[in-house]
């Protein structure tokens, strides 16, 4: 009975030695860092309702050119969605995408801090997003709800710095928005979006910043 109880205590002893308190990290991320073992920052992650793609549908351009009619009837038709372009995209890879979102008048620099952003597949049916909404100006009919499923996502931290990790090989639109008032010269507050086009491949590192002017 004494061994018994001798062993009891010495159980006791190692369960409460090797159970210590492990001490969560929850630190900021650091978007300098190339390590990818805490940044899942996909879209599988990420839900609809959460995430602002109005810019699919608006006209948010660099220049904010507005077309005044406001009924779908009234705006650019989209080109069927092209299953079969998106069913061939990869949809796992090692590749990473990082930078700076931030508009800049060459005298001023304004980042932005905590903007979301995302990475849309060039496809043809993005291409005429791109072409048509964003460098001509016009207003798009709404986007076809599947191309949430292809579209990649994060958000910059306070410095408005970003990073994309497990990015598949491929074309992609890096697209951002960054706020501006009275410190752009505008009476009230505006959203100037930017898009770019970024290319990655295999294991590449890509730095490439997301640069707006005003």
């Amino acid at each position: 009975m004494f061994k018994f109880f001798i062993s009891f205590i010495w159980l006791l002893f190692l369960m409460f030695t090797l159970s210590g308190c492990v001490k969560n990290d929850l630190s900021p991320y650091d978007y300098s860092s190339n390590d990818t073992s805490n940044s899942n920052l996909w879209a599988d992650q990420t839900n609809v309702n959460d995430v602002d793609t109005s810019d699919i549908d608006e006209n948010l351009t660099e220049s904010e050119t507005t077309i005044t009619e406001d009924s779908q009837n009234s705006k650019m038709q989209r080109v069927s969605f092209p299953v079969s372009e998106y069913n061939a995209l990869r949809r796992v890879g090692k590749g990473t995408v990082k930078g700076q979102i931030y508009i800049s008048d060459n005298d001023h620099k304004i980042v932005g801090s905590g903007t979301r952003l995302y990475l849309n597949p060039i496809t043809s049916y993005s291409k005429q997003w791109y072409e048509e909404s964003y460098l001509g100006g016009h207003k798009m009919q709404k986007a076809d709800s599947r191309l949430f499923n292809y579209l990649r996502f994060t958000a910059a931290d306070s410095d408005g710095n970003f990073a994309f990790y497990g990015v598949p090989s491929g074309n992609y639109y890096l697209i951002g928005t960054v706020r501006c008032g009275e410190e752009c010269g505008y009476e009230t507050e505006k959203s100037i979006r930017i898009a770019s086009i970024v290319k990655v491949f295999g294991k590449d590192i890509v730095k490439q910043d997301l640069v707006g002017s005003f």
